[in-house]
Parts: C-alpha cells; sequence; structure tokens
C-alpha cells in the first residue's frame, strides 16, 4: 500500500531515530503506521513521521499555538518547515478523520481533503508540491541551507502573520521545539487583531 510514497520519498536512515516496527508488511491504521515508521525522516529531511513518544510533547506545542484543535485531533508527522499534520475527527474524508495542517509560521490551520492513508497514498504522490513546498525545499538546499535533523526545522525568522516574506533570505535552520513555541507565544498574543495593529511581544 505504501510502496509508491517510499519510492517517492526514500527513509533517511541517517538521521532516523526511535523508529518502531521495522516489517516490510503494509500498515492498515494510523497506529501501525506510526509504529513502523515514527522516528523516521524521508526525502532528504522533507518530512518526518512522529514517534509515539512525542506525541504528546505535540500535543502541548499544538495546545500552545492553535488549541480550538488541540484535544480533538492527533498529530503524526511535520515537514521541513515544522509544519505539523494531523487527524482532525471533526471532519471526515472517505469515512476518516480527515487531515489537517498546522503551520506556525503563517498562523493558519489549512485543511487536507484526505485521510491519513490517502495522504500517503494520493496527497503526497500527486501533490507533495503544494503539501511539502519541495522546490522551495530544493532552493534552500541549493542555496547552501542544511538538512534539518528530526529536532530541527527551516523557519521564518520574521513570521508572515507579521509581514514577513516567503523567499529564502526570510528562513533561518532553527530548533524544532524553540521555533515552535516562540511561534505559538506570537501567535497567541496577536491572535485577533486588526491588521496593522502595534503590539509589543512577551515572550516567557
Amino acid at each position: 500500500m505504501f510502496d509508491a510514497f517510499q519510492a517517492r520519498y526514500p527513509r533517511d536512515s541517517e538521521v532516523t531515530e526511535r523508529s518502531g516496527n521495522t516489517s516490510a508488511s503494509s500498515p492498515q491504521s494510523l497506529a501501525d503506521f506510526v509504529s513502523q515508521f515514527g522516528g523516521a525522516s524521508f526525502g532528504g529531511g522533507l518530512y518526518r513521521v512522529i514517534s509515539t513518544s512525542d506525541l504528546g510533547e505535540w500535543k502541548a506545542r499544538i495546545g500552545e499555538g492553535f488549541p480550538e484543535f488541540a484535544d480533538r485531533t492527533t498529530c503524526f508527522a511535520y515537514d521541513w518547515l515544522g509544519r505539523v499534520f494531523a487527524l482532525d475527527p471533526a471532519r471526515l474524508e472517505g469515512g476518516q478523520p480527515g487531515v489537517v495542517m498546522l503551520e506556525p509560521g503563517t498562523g493558519e490551520a489549512l485543511e487536507i481533503p484526505c485521510n491519513w492513508e490517502t495522504f500517503h497514498t494520493e496527497e503526497l504522490l500527486e501533490y507533495g508540491e503544494a503539501a511539502l513546498a519541495i522546490s522551495f525545499y530544493e532552493k534552500w538546499l541549493g542555496s547552501g541551507g542544511a538538512a534539518p535533523t528530526l529536532d530541527q526545522c527551516v523557519g521564518y525568522k520574521k513570521p508572515l502573520f507579521l509581514g514577513g516574506v516567503d523567499d529564502l533570505e526570510n528562513l533561518e535552520l532553527s530548533a524544532l521545539d524553540v521555533y515552535w513555541h516562540l511561534s505559538t507565544q506570537i501567535i497567541r498574543q496577536t491572535r485577533g487583531l486588526p491588521p496593522r495593529t502595534p503590539v509589543r511581544f512577551d515572550i516567557g
């Protein structure tokens, strides 16, 4: 079932940690998928699957920046930009919880019209460019930027929701936890404010 996914996004053995069952059998549920691929990176740091031991940490991050999703979603993966993919049971796709992408750099939650299975067997194969910003990542690497490890991401120096520009000059390699902490603090303090409202940040 996931042969095409693994062919398109080969596993990065040099940055894989804490991965669970390495059986070649195809996962039949999200739990199987996380058990088999959790803690692994794919496509040269492009896409990473969250390990079971890190689910609580991701739930806390979501609670800080996107509290409306914290109690109902289950995170399963994140990309090179630090954007996390989660399942939202409040929206069904093919009878299963739909995928939502939560973006710390934009402060937005974007619905993706697929479930955990079709996300890997269709979305990432047919619309990988849109889902993972592949060409942007290639430009980052081509400019001399490093591929992020499992605890890193390539984050925006100035968040897009504060007027930051979506280009290479506004990117930097960051520790994943630090980037999410700073981004979610700013999201919380600016949520609901009219455009151009002056703000003074209190980053705890």
